[in-house]
This record gives structure tokens, C-alpha cells and sequence, in this order.
């Protein structure tokens, strides 16, 4: 049986699974976490990975070794495109996150990035590409951005938001809604995607592969806590 679409089961398992992030709590709800959460992930990755290669879902443990927050379990699941520059997916209690880029960037393709970003002829291409994004509901995720210029540029740069940069991605989030839980998530989802690929590319064009393929790597270590 194909995609059914995701399980509307999801929202509440989290919204517990909040309340009680215990392995206690998580042990007692093993058996809906695999069919109402990864089940129907693993379906739509399987629609998926026809016109956007190999997809991974998440594991849905945290890395606790260096947080100050011991609770065991991620509030989400999350699956991502196994290219240079993935695509991705997650699903929590909030509702959808759709989006794609790179998120850990190496510091010899972030400082390309600056470079194009600093350049008149390269920058009017980006602020068009990201324009076209803006319209389409998506934004650049400004977590862990610089709050001031990064060495090397001026502090009034006409285009320091983006120099600001370290993660290189963009998303845009959907509430819990009816069509999430049909056949129709697979659709919008899918479009989402074919939208964010302009980006990717862009990416994939002005960083260059020996440099995504840094990317990648870093990608694959973190795997755990994302």
C-alpha cells in the first residue's frame, strides 16, 4: 500500500510525548511512535525518492552529551534528501517544516558563499532567487547567524543579513491541517521540494561539489541530533 498520507495521531504523540519525555513514557508508545509516526514517514519517503534520490529518516533520539537538557527523545521527526544539498522534512506537534540547503557549512564554502554574496554580479541573482522564495511562503533560517559583520566586511554592507549567515538553508512551516492527512501531503510536500531545488542548485553551482562534499559528510555525523 502506498502513501496514505501522515497520521494526524503524530500531533498528539508529540504533544505528549513533551508532557513526558521519559523513556518510561516512550517504551508504553513504542508501537504507535512505528505506526502513526514513522510508518507514514517512511511511506512518503518512499514517493519521495523517485525524483529526489535517497531520502533518510532521523533516529529519534537526542545527543545529550553537551546540552544541559537530558530529556532523551526529539519532539519531531525529520527525514532529509541524501544529495550534496538535501531537502527536508519534519513533522512535530507544531505541525510541518519544510525547507533545504546546508546546514553545517564548511568554513571554505561559507567564505565562497561570502564571496559571491559580496559580488554585485552573482548577488543580483541570489536577491532574485531568494525573492521568488520569499513569494513561495519560504525564509532563510537565521539560527546561529553572526550578529555582527563577519571579518573581512564592512558593518554597513548593503548586504549583511546574508554575510551574516552560517547555516545555509531555508524553510517555511505549515500549522496542523486536514491535508496533512491524506493523499494530498505527498503533492504539496513534493512541490515544496521541486521549489526549494532552485535553491539547491544555486548552492550546489556557487559552492562547488568538492566543497559539498564536506557538507555532506558533516550532514551524515550529525545525524543523531537533528
Amino acid at each position: 500500500m502506498g502513501f496514505e498520507g501522515l497520521d494526524r495521531d503524530a500531533v498528539s504523540f508529540y504533544a505528549e510525548l513533551r508532557a513526558d519525555n521519559t523513556k518510561t513514557w516512550w517504551t508504553a508508545n513504542k508501537t504507535r511512535y512505528d505506526t502513526a509516526v514513522r510508518g507514514p514517514f517512511e511511506e512518503l519517503g518512499a514517493e519521495l525518492e523517485p525524483e529526489f534520490g535517497a531520502v533518510k529518516i532521523f533516529r529519534p533520539y537526542r545527543d545529550v552529551r553537551f546540552s544541559a537538557d537530558k530529556t532523551p527523545y526529539k519532539l519531531h521527526i525529520g527525514m532529509v534528501s541524501q544529495a550534496r544539498v538535501a531537502h527536508y522534512v519534519q513533522l512535530s506537534e507544531e505541525g510541518l517544516m519544510l525547507g533545504g540547503g546546508v546546514y553545517d557549512v564548511p568554513p571554505a564554502a561559507l567564505a565562497r558563499f561570502r564571496e559571491a554574496v559580496d559580488d554585485p554580479r552573482t548577488a543580483e541573482d541570489l536577491d532574485a532567487l531568494l525573492a521568488e522564495l520569499r513569494g513561495a511562503g519560504f525564509e532563510l533560517l537565521r539560527d546561529d547567524a553572526l550578529k555582527t559583520a563577519p571579518r573581512g566586511y564592512r558593518a554597513d554592507h548593503p548586504r549583511l543579513p546574508l554575510l551574516q549567515l552560517k547555516r545555509l538553508a531555508v524553510g517555511r512551516r505549515e500549522t496542523p491541517a486536514d491535508w496533512m492527512w491524506t493523499p494530498d501531503a505527498y503533492d504539496i510536500i513534493a512541490d515544496d521540494w521541486r521549489t526549494v531545488s532552485t535553491w539547491c542548485a544555486w548552492l550546489t553551482e556557487t559552492l562547488g561539489p568538492e566543497l559539498l562534499e564536506a557538507a555532506q559528510s558533516s550532514r551524515r555525523g550529525r545525524s543523531d541530533r537533528t
